[in-house]
């Protein structure tokens, strides 16, 4: 049987978001070491502060200043951080309820040990040497030694000086991909510059890439078919904006992306299409791979020269 493959992979991206009133006000409150939360319709003050009332929906703006010291209502260990999480050294997730508050606050709590954590103990902010207005200005809790107050959340207007109105957030997943039996040959027969799918043996229909299932009839497709080299461009899009940490950062744009239906396969793969100015690719359009020296996939497919295609033999793979 050959070799299932692994990879580890990532995806990363920076989200950027506006801030209303009401998330402007409390992250740039939290630059200035102060906590706001927000006077829901029942008279709950909710912290974090949120835009609508969370049980009517209404919009609500009543911000108050609440404490920096409050309760643990509960927690979980965290022997292992990772990247990018609030420390770096073992630490507890932990739902704090701020003195003034009625809600809990989600943060880390910097602790020796799972044996130096409990609900209901008093823990205090660690304000971040740098701020800049945003979560992270919270460093993270600490234990605090202060008792339960019954502080009365105050009054306050959300104003500040240079207020923060937009946050970017880098978001990241890592994760390790295996492709499974059927997607393993797939890409193994690429390195020998061979397409290879796989037939249902019910519908007769060729796959490619292979799945291991038809995903018409439900059953196994353990035959492999070699398809191509040669093919139809189905339909295709235009790139024109580069993308970040891509393996095609060298591609000038616009370029194009088309779904191409290699000759006996029954599915369209997707890749990119060079050799030809991009305003002048089209459906039907008859193309070939590219293959780079030591690349395991096409870096690309080109035109053959031929006739286009007549739309009746690839309108059902569009």
């Amino acid at each position: 049987m050959s070799e299932v493959l692994t990879a580890p992979l990532v995806v990363e991206f920076p989200f950027t978001r506006s801030l209303g009133p009401v998330q402007s006000a409390f992250l740039t409150g939290l630059r200035e070491c102060t906590v706001l939360g927000v006077t829901a319709s029942d008279g709950r003050v909710v912290v974090p502060p949120t835009e609508y009332d969370p049980v009517t929906a209404e919009e609500i703006r009543e911000l108050v200043e609440v404490g920096s010291r409050g309760t643990v209502t509960t927690w979980a260990w965290n022997p292992s951080p990772r990247r990018g999480q609030p420390l770096t050294t073992p630490f507890a997730w932990v739902l704090v309820r701020l003195d003034g508050a009625d809600t809990a606050l989600l943060h880390a709590l910097d602790a020796p040990g799972p044996d130096a954590v409990r609900t209901g103990m008093r823990v205090r902010v660690r304000w971040a040497a740098q701020r800049t207005g945003a979560i992270t200005d919270i460093a993270c809790f600490e234990p605090d030694d202060s008792p339960a107050g019954a502080r009365e959340p105050v009054p306050h207007g959300g104003e500040f000086a240079n207020a923060v109105t937009g946050i970017t957030t880098p978001a990241r997943l890592d994760y390790t991909y295996s492709p499974g039996r059927a997607q393993s040959r797939y890409i193994q027969a690429l390195s020998d510059h061979k397409t290879i799918g796989e037939r249902c043996p019910s519908c007769r229909k060729v796959y490619v890439p292979p799945r291991g299932a038809c995903p018409t009839c439900g059953l196994a497709t353990d035959t492999q078919v070699e398809v191509g080299p040669r093919g139809t461009v189905t339909t295709f899009c235009i790139v024109n904006i580069k993308a970040r940490h891509s393996a095609n950062l060298d591609i000038e744009v616009p370029y194009v992306y088309a779904h191409i239906a290699l000759d006996g396969a029954d599915l369209a793969l997707h890749a990119r299409i060079g050799g030809i100015p991009y305003d002048r690719v089209r459906m039907g359009l008859r193309v070939e791979p590219v293959w780079t020296e030591h690349g395991r996939f096409p870096d690309h497919y080109r035109p053959t020269g031929e006739p286009d295609a007549d739309y009746d033999s690839y309108k059902e793979l569009i």
